[in-house]
């Protein structure tokens, strides 16, 4: 049987880690064992990067309800409490995104969720 040496796998798939360096400085992005080191390190940091854009957009949400319910003199915890005593299901996101724009829908919010807490 014929020996197969592959050099057209082998050079696109070089060709392939050295266009995800292109930008990287100096060597990173010409020599393709130094570009795969940096191109793997690169993809690790977006995959986990991923990940942590959910955690701190959830933060970012939850400090924006916290401050504008204090506004309307109730705390993040008892606020949440409230409307699911109220059976308000509305993600934070939504919660957040009224708070910023919508402040009168998010103060009856706030008045519905108290009322259920003194209930």
């Amino acid at each position: 049987m014929a020996r197969v040496k592959g050099a057209m796998m082998s050079r696109k798939r070089r060709k392939k880690i050295i266009g995800l360096a292109k930008g990287y400085w100096g060597a990173k992005s010409r020599h393709f064992k130094m570009a795969n080191q940096a191109v793997m390190k690169s993809l690790t940091y977006a995959y986990t990067g991923r990940r942590l854009k959910k955690r701190d957009f959830r933060q970012l949400w939850i400090t924006r309800i916290n401050a504008a319910a204090k506004i309307n003199g109730i705390n993040y915890s008892r606020l949440m409490h409230g409307l699911k005593l109220a059976d308000i299901s509305i993600n934070r996101k939504m919660l957040a995104e009224m708070a910023v724009n919508d402040k009168a829908a998010f103060t009856a919010l706030v008045e519905t969720a108290k009322s259920k807490l003194t209930a």
